[in-house]
């Protein structure tokens, strides 16, 4: 039995990988997405949800707004949560902060996020000295403080409104609960984890080891990620439809699961995915009104950042790669110019009666 196990785990990572597995899931992912999208958005009127998007209180959009600017706000903590758990404090705050929102911003309108939000966070990185796995230990931190977040907002909503949840997976109520419950014992025991000892927070070998937070400290990631999902989930909530009535809690869960799929898929935008997978879970509302409230959703959080996003990162490279290097070649070309302009002083003037003759000339005086 051992060695049959052993060679499908050999034929597994020959033939097939984690690699490749991964993307035929995000494919899949996106295939099926895009397909219950197509379906589901046969015969809306174009007009019903500009007339939708009109019924939203331009109030309730300016809170959105506010809340989305928290969120991103609220981001910009991750990296520089993983910054000061790897001991990089040399690195302010305010470059944390440009890292985290736009290599989110621009990695999730991309797609594959792993590999576009790595690259940007090196390129600025970079300039303060950090490493390729200095990169890499930050992009773990700050995925692990975003799946805490979800785990743990996720699991106590599943407990408290597993109906939620069972919109979208088909799932039975009772085994959503359960699945619910698993979440949050999860956390706890991870938790309690940490707290046995220093030794085992160290992760990876060969030169890749990070260390993770305290049990303390990790209470504070958790938070992090609890505070940037209810920004989000609030500013879902205000732009959804007064009618039918929906419980905060209840949407956060829909939120939620709709969010970790178009993450799962790598879709650029979490595009299809995410939106039909909110159409699903929420059939009693109008298709044209939810529709009108995921519009203005993704213009606040996905279309605004990500041009504000790419307008800082144009802005910089503008800044670093042609405006700085002209001002230091100024400079150099301002004090070569000094230097060629500044007169010399002659040399002083030679007597024109030579040496022997001066010698003479004081022998015969004395």
């Amino acid at each position: 039995m051992q060695g049959l196990l052993t060679g499908l785990s050999h034929g597994f990572k020959k033939w097939i990988g984690w690699k490749r597995l991964g993307i035929a899931a995000s494919l899949f992912i996106i295939a099926f997405a895009i397909t219950t999208l197509v379906r589901t958005l046969k015969g809306v009127d174009g007009g019903v949800i500009l007339t939708a998007l009109t019924e939203i209180p331009p109030g309730h959009i300016a809170l959105a707004a506010l809340c989305v600017i928290g969120a991103f706000c609220t981001l910009t903590f991750y990296d520089f949560f993983a910054l000061r758990t790897i001991a990089k404090k040399h690195v302010p705050y305010r470059i944390a902060a440009l890292s985290s929102f736009t290599s989110y911003s621009i990695g999730h309108n991309i797609g594959a996020t792993v590999f576009t939000g790595g690259a940007i966070r090196f390129r600025i990185y970079s300039d303060y000295g950090l490493n390729a796995i200095d990169v890499a230990k930050i992009c773990f931190l700050s995925g692990l403080t975003f799946w805490l977040g979800n785990i743990f907002v996720l699991g106590i909503g599943m407990m408290l409104h597993p109906s939620a949840a069972s919109a979208m997976d088909q799932l039975p109520e009772a085994i959503n609960r359960m699945i619910g419950i698993g979440g949050v014992a999860a956390i706890f025991a991870y938790l309690a984890w940490l707290a046995l000892g220093e030794n085992r927070r160290e992760l990876g070998q060969n030169g890749w080891k990070v260390v993770l937070p305290s049990a303390r400290f990790t209470l504070l990631q958790i938070l992090i990620g609890v505070v940037d999902l209810s920004f989000c989930a609030t500013a879902m909530y205000l732009l959804m439809p007064a009618q039918p009535h929906i419980d905060f809690m209840s949407l956060a869960v829909v939120f939620i699961l709709a969010t970790l799929l178009g993450f799962a898929s790598h879709a650029p935008g979490s595009i299809g995915v995410f939106d039909a997978a909110m159409l699903v879970a929420l059939p009693q509302f109008g298709r044209e009104q939810l529709l009108a409230t995921l519009l203005v959703f993704r213009v606040l959080y996905f279309v605004i950042p990500f041009g504000t996003a790419i307008s800082i990162m144009g802005a910089r490279e503008l800044w670093m790669n042609v405006v700085v290097p002209w001002q230091e070649r100024r400079k150099l070309n301002g004090n070569s110019s000094a230097r060629v302009a500044t007169p010399v002083p002659p040399p002083p003037a030679a007597s024109a009666t030579p040496v022997p003759q001066r010698i003479t000339q004081m022998k015969s005086r004395r």
